[in-house]
């Protein structure tokens, strides 16, 4: 298995913001208001991590690299890889 760049809580962070994200766009999804709330928590913590500020950090092609990395095998076959 390939190590991540990325620290484990950024990748999570990620990951919880996509499993939200698709949650909030549910047919039927009910609670909106916290699941709108947890997205912006999550869209705050993914991007003030302290990784943005270290060298391999600075990258754009990072903030692409970590959203792939973050992904399910099932969320790589709806959108791709």
């Amino acid at each position: 298995m390939a190590q991540s760049l990325f620290p484990d809580d950024l990748v999570q962070a990620q990951a919880e913001w996509f499993r939200t994200y698709a949650a909030l766009g549910a047919p039927g999804s009910q609670d909106t208001a916290v699941l709108r709330r947890r997205l912006l928590r999550l869209s705050v913590r993914v991007f003030w991590h302290p990784f943005w500020s270290t060298g391999p950090g600075r990258s754009p092609a990072a903030r692409v690299e970590l959203r792939r990395q973050a992904r399910t095998p099932s969320e790589r076959a709806v959108h791709g890889p």
